[in-house]
Formats: structure tokens, C-alpha cells, sequence
């Protein structure tokens, strides 16, 4: 399954990422997918980020409870 969404980029970066897609012969759609996925394994292997966000998500769950009862 799939999600469709829209992205804007600075026209540079657009002509920069639709440059490598063509060089390295896939869409630019596969570019971003690919990009954003290594970008997510190297902040999920980066224990700094997953501390603040294991922070904010124990901060959000408490806040829920709260407005829970």
C-alpha cells in the first residue's frame, strides 16, 4: 500500500534531484522514497534523537491521560 502526497522543493533542488534520477536511471519519485528512507534508519540509529523522542512521546502519553479522565 502506498500514500500519495505532495512535496514542494526549491526549484534548485528539484533540478539537482531530477539530474541524479536520471543519472542513476530511476524517477524521482524512487529518489525521494529512497532518500527518505535512509534518512530515517540514520536518526533511528542516532541514540540523541531517539532519546528526545522517546521524551516527547512519554510527555504526550502522560497529556493524554490527563485528558482522559
Amino acid at each position: 500500500m502506498t500514500k500519495q502526497t505532495t512535496v514542494r522543493l526549491p526549484e534548485e533542488l528539484a533540478n539537482q534531484a531530477e539530474a541524479v534520477a536520471r543519472v542513476r536511471a530511476v524517477s524521482v519519485n524512487a529518489l525521494i522514497v529512497e532518500s527518505l528512507a535512509s534518512e530515517i534508519q540514520r536518526v533511528r540509529a542516532d541514540k540523541d534523537f531517539t532519546a528526545r523522542a522517546r521524551k516527547l512521546l512519554d510527555r504526550d502519553k502522560e497529556l493524554l491521560e490527563r485528558l482522559a479522565r
